[in-house]
């Protein structure tokens, strides 16, 4: 199979569509690419789920085969890569993870020397390479590669986040979900550290529980804690700890959507958010456009991909963007979604407003959505199907202001999203339907 870097690295099910062979090669050409001049030093981390280990091994033997040295973090959350990367002045930075997928997949994600998504040139010379039948010759005598574990790793980047968010939580409950992914080594910790009482769930990760029925992508039982508890706020991370969704004390749920509007709304109050303008997606619901508007607030729209909202904001000097799944930047600090550092957000605005998580963002109206994944064999050829526009263009005039109909490849996965906003959840359920049953039909 041809591979390819998506919105989000490369990705697949480990060692069938992501084999160790192909992680190797990466790793290889990262080595070889790195160590043109001189020997480089590439920093790698992975999430928890069980085919990690062995991605790692193998990334690791491609690498120092290139004539780089390699640093090992272990299990962190994927903004940790991207700081230590920046930080302690790493040639580039490999994150192994599927981030909220379940654990059967994985993935590669390689940030460049300022802890950006790797320029696009690169990733094209590095697919060229997967793709062919080169084999090119290895480093050796000397300049074999080393490999060094880094054990605080994740320590550092925790200091990090207290250095530039010191708060004080002493007397906030907060509950956490940690996904059994890489916010079991970090989460807790961090907030215990700014003096929270914490509860955590989800926090004991074997390799095959990672994402499964917990965390961002299943925050049922985060709610349920949440409601029954005496808690001021609940936090679910996803499987890398880059993305996060937050529980009000009343059990209600705080997308990426409200989170980037009670965010907003705070910086602009405080004249920092730059051209008053902040940076979302497709995806985001209609209600959020409908209430920044309320609140004179400008939004760039982009495709999907945290990728891609960062490059909005780097290219205009925005400093907040995100996506509704609860990828958030802030790129004053960060220059990818930090599900740490979006939680340090939300509760030092709670801090200095006095406000409560549900006075911040119960303003904001969420248009009733639906979104159904259908695997497709052409993602490209089922997007350009002629009797599918036609049947959208319908469904979108039928809408008109009230509504919108949007259908999109997946970035990592076989599959076309389907997704309808409208007034009830009615019109949502027979419009997404419609379009999925035609879908279906054709066998696209």
């Amino acid at each position: 199979m041809k591979y390819k870097f998506g919105t989000d690295g490369i990705r697949g099910k480990a060692n069938e569509t992501l084999p160790a062979t192909i992680a190797y090669r990466l790793g290889f050409y990262l080595g070889l690419y790195f160590s043109k001049k001189q020997k480089g030093r590439i920093i790698i981390g992975k999430d928890t789920r069980l085919s990690s280990d062995m991605l790692e091994a193998a990334i690791t033997a491609g690498v120092t085969a290139g004539g780089c040295d390699i640093y090992q973090i272990g299990i962190c959350p994927t903004p940790c890569v991207s700081y230590l990367v920046r930080e302690e002045e790493f040639s580039c930075g490999i994150m192994i993870s599927a981030s909220h997928n379940p654990f059967y997949d994985n993935g590669i994600k390689v940030f460049d020397a300022i802890g950006n998504k790797l320029e696009k040139e690169v990733e094209q010379e590095i697919e060229k390479y997967l793709n062919s039948s080169d084999e090119l010759p290895g480093k050796v005598d000397n300049e074999i590669g080393v490999v060094m574990k880094m054990d605080n790793g994740v320590d550092k980047y925790l200091t990090w986040l207290e250095e530039i968010m010191p708060l004080n939580l002493a007397g906030y409950n907060i509950a956490i979900d940690a996904a059994n992914g890489s916010a079991t080594v970090s989460a807790l910790k961090l907030l215990s550290q700014l003096k929270a009482n914490c509860d955590i769930i989800n926090n004991t990760p074997d390799g095959l529980n990672i994402n499964t029925n917990c965390g961002s992508t299943h925050p049922e039982d985060l709610i349920k804690m949440v409601k029954q508890g005496n808690y001021d706020i609940g936090f679910a991370f996803d499987g890398d700890a880059d993305r996060l969704l937050a529980v009000t004390r009343d059990g209600q749920l705080v997308d990426g959507d409200k989170i980037i509007y009670c965010c907003g709304k705070y910086l602009k109050e405080k004249e920092e958010l730059p051209a008053n303008t902040v940076v979302t997606t497709v995806m985001a619901n209609l209600g959020l456009f409908r209430k920044l508007e309320d609140e004179q607030i400008n939004c760039e729209v982009t495709q999907v991909g945290d990728k891609y909202v960062y490059e909005c904001m780097q290219k205009e000097n925005y400093v907040l963007g995100g996506e509704q799944s609860g990828h958030i930047i802030f790129s004053k600090y960060a220059t990818t979604g930090d599900g740490l550092l979006t939680a340090l957000m939300l509760l030092m605005v709670m801090i200095n407003t006095k406000k409560s998580l549900s006075e911040l963002t119960d303003d904001l109206f969420v248009y009733p959505q639906l979104l159904v994944n259908v695997p497709v064999k052409d993602k490209e050829k089922a997007l350009r199907d002629q009797d599918i526009l036609s049947l959208c263009g319908k469904i979108e005039t039928a809408l008109g202001k009230d509504g919108r109909i949007l259908v999109r490849p997946s970035g990592t996965e076989p599959l076309v999203r389907v997704m309808v906003e409208a007034k009830s959840t009615e019109l949502c359920n027979k419009h997404v339907y419609e379009v999925v049953d035609l879908i279906n039909a054709k066998a696209l």
